[in-house]
């Protein structure tokens, strides 16, 4: 039986960098088998030693890192060698330390990450599911979603929801409507799936439904510009979450992707338990 290996994938950003760099490397080993652990915005030591811990818990781990601190970057290589964890620079020679590593010449076959393989249809199959689940519109199957994103309204939920798709994470996201219960079964399912609350500072928010009423000529509610009734909103969102004891993300100074970023990792920790 082929070892499983354990990828933890460390970076001081997003890791949507990295990524992309090891899907590169990983297919060009056909007998390879591994889980993969994203550690973004990775920026102390104490992180660093966090990561290093976990590691030693496990078996057969490798480590590929992304950070630009120089400082850090050799803490954190010098802390690998010490427990004689593998550990590689995403820009050093990774096929070359993986070919020694795992034993196997590389293919070097160009752009093999682009192959139609069962990896590039189980994204294809999140986004149709994503696009299907969009703002609440399917609820009687969300406990095959792997990701439930619930927010009040305009809390970036959807495009959110299509870059998780994109990244292979059938995503379910529901809105929050005012004086209207969340329906039971989201309740329930949030036991057993990744569910997230989101969100977002209510100035901001304002501006954002202003604009978006204004361009899009959208029939609201005269209040749904309003800051106070939108600040009642947030609030009441929030003791959501904390009843339910749903992680929640500000995304107010977040991009899309770095908002991906952190509910990938609460993703992970919640299936590594």
């Amino acid at each position: 039986m082929n070892k499983i290996y354990q990828v933890y994938q460390v970076s001081d950003s997003t890791g949507e960098t990295l990524d992309r760099i090891f899907l590169a490397i990983k297919s060009q080993f056909s007998d390879f088998e591994c889980k993969t652990i994203h550690y973004s915005f990775t920026r102390t030591k104490n992180q660093a030693d966090k990561i290093i811990a976990k590691c030693n818990e496990e078996e057969n781990v490798i480590i590929l890192y992304t950070i630009v601190d120089n400082n850090l970057a050799e803490y954190l290589k010098s802390q690998c060698n010490k427990y004689n964890i593998p550990c590689y620079e995403a820009l050093g020679g990774l096929i070359s330390g993986f070919s020694k590593l795992l034993k196997q010449e590389a293919s070097h076959k160009p752009s093999a990450q682009h192959a139609l393989d069962e990896e590039y249809y189980k994204r294809i199959e999140a986004v149709q599911f994503t696009m299907s689940h969009d703002d609440g519109k399917i609820i009687s199957d969300i406990h095959k979603s792997d990701i439930v994103l619930i927010g009040i309204s305009r809390t970036s939920k959807t495009p959110t929801s299509m870059y998780l798709a994109n990244r292979g994470y059938k995503t379910c996201n529901i809105p929050i409507i005012p004086n209207k219960e969340l329906p039971e079964q989201i309740v329930k399912n949030s036991e057993k799936v990744c569910t997230v609350g989101l969100v977002c500072d209510p100035i901001r928010l304002a501006d954002v439904r202003k604009n978006r009423v204004q361009f899009l000529h959208e029939d609201r509610p005269k209040d749904y510009i309003d800051e106070k009734k939108i600040l009642n909103e947030l609030e009441n969102s929030k003791k959501l979450f904390k009843k339910y004891n749903w992680p929640t993300i500000d995304v107010t100074r977040k991009s899309v992707e770095e908002t991906a970023a952190s509910i990938i990792k609460i993703f992970d920790i919640l299936n590594t338990k």
